[in-house]
């Protein structure tokens, strides 16, 4: 493992940060410099690393009831607010196709992280599916929440995976983005005070102007490289498992099982989990069950 870059990351106090952080007990705050970046990390527990890469228009708070679960079985739970989202800050505002995955690789740098297992969900699973492919030799095993694998082959039902795009795409700053959680193909309500909390980030005007940033520079090109077919041409080495929840109707089994058949084409290890009762938004609707299943996976490579 590496050594970290002395004198690139401080402890943070969570009264310190605005707006205020949700409360989730047993995290350690950092705030990690990087060329460009200061990355507000979550951590807890000690051990071998796994990275947990959140959704939109999520942050670290994603993972407030995964994490200690996984944390108390022997790792150390690295959750980083990524660039345009939670409590991050930086000098530039755009965002192109890789610029989150760029900020990981120094991220993992700073905190001397050499390999990690990584966990990602929704939006986060850009940079997961990313770094899993440009980079293997820095990833253990992998778990993809919510999200089909990039060798998917192209139904026009997946069409409905699409349909919030185009209002993101023209996000208005100011635009609530509440309705990310009364989506149909969630698992449950969610407490309004729950959505506050993640909600939070976007009184800070960089947040809010990042929304269309995301789509424009990342979303849409990485959309367009798996409509070309591009990661069926590659080979996914890392082993990978996919979890989708039953109610999240987007991704049903047999549409997961049809479109990726015969995955050994394009992946040495992959598998498909199922969780009943659960929605989109898994680690909120379901994380004993998504702990549970990372913890089986990952204890594989032992």
């Amino acid at each position: 493992m590496r050594a970290p870059e002395p004198h690139r990351h401080s402890i943070a106090s969570p009264a310190d940060l605005a707006p205020p952080l949700p409360a989730a007990s047993g995290f350690d705050h950092l705030i990690v410099e990087t060329p460009g970046l200061r990355t507000h990390v979550a951590i807890v527990g000690d051990g071998e690393p796994v990275v947990m890469l959140h959704g939109f228009p999520l942050h670290w708070w994603q993972w407030h009831q995964v994490a200690p679960l996984i944390a108390e079985q022997g790792y150390r739970v690295i959750c980083p607010d990524l660039r345009g989202a939670g409590w991050t800050e930086a000098d530039d505002p755009g965002i192109e196709r890789e610029t989150r995955l760029h900020d990981l690789l120094a991220l993992f740098e700073t905190l001397g992280v050499e390999r990690a297992h990584v966990v990602s969900h929704d939006m986060g699973a850009i940079t997961g599916m990313q770094l899993a492919y440009a980079h293997p030799e820095r990833v253990g095993r992998a778990v993809q929440l919510s999200v089909p694998p990039g060798f998917i082959s192209f139904s026009p039902r997946l069409v409905a995976a699409f349909r919030h795009m185009p209002k993101l795409l023209w996000h208005r700053p100011g635009s609530s983005l509440r309705g990310v959680w009364a989506d149909q193909y969630n698992a449950r309500g969610t407490p309004e005070s729950e959505i506050d909390a993640h909600l939070a980030p976007m009184q800070r005007p960089a947040i809010d102007q990042a929304v269309r940033t995301l789509y424009r520079g990342m979303v849409i090109p990485e959309s367009m490289r798996l409509s070309r077919g591009v990661y069926k041409r590659m080979r996914l080495t890392v082993p990978t498992l996919f979890a989708f929840g039953r109610v999240d109707t987007r991704f049903d089994e047999e549409l997961i099982r049809r479109l990726c058949a015969n995955p050994e084409r394009f992946a040495d290890d992959v598998e498909f989990a199922f969780i009943d009762d659960g929605g989109k938004l898994l680690p909120a609707e379901a994380p004993d069950a998504v702990a549970n299943l990372t913890l089986d996976w990952i204890r594989r490579a032992d």
